[in-house]
């Protein structure tokens, strides 16, 4: 699967971290319906970093079709309510 985080690129990651990604994505999907920014922000930032962990950075000048489009670190609770589905970020 290839993720974009807005405003740093794009990773390839296996669909096997989904379920490990989903459990933050759970997490966040609660705090931004709480209007929990502080607890919003942090696990935000976990979440950003474990896709980063585990994913293979694609080259700069790489443009491909990303399945899975994911707000920036430094993005509002409000942008990312936008952003929300029912199944939060990540489907699944």
């Amino acid at each position: 699967m290839i993720v974009r985080i807005m405003g740093e690129g794009q990773v390839r990651l296996a669909d096997s971290h989904l379920t490990e990604l989903n459990k933050l994505d759970t997490i966040l999907l609660t705090e931004v319906q709480n209007g929990d920014g502080p607890a919003f922000r942090r696990t935000l930032q976990a979440l950003l970093a474990k896709v980063r962990e585990l994913g293979d950075p694609l080259p700069d000048d790489s443009l491909e079709p990303s399945e899975l489009i994911l707000p920036a670190e430094d993005a509002t609770l409000e942008e990312v309510r936008d952003l929300l589905s029912d199944d939060g970020l990540i489907p699944g």
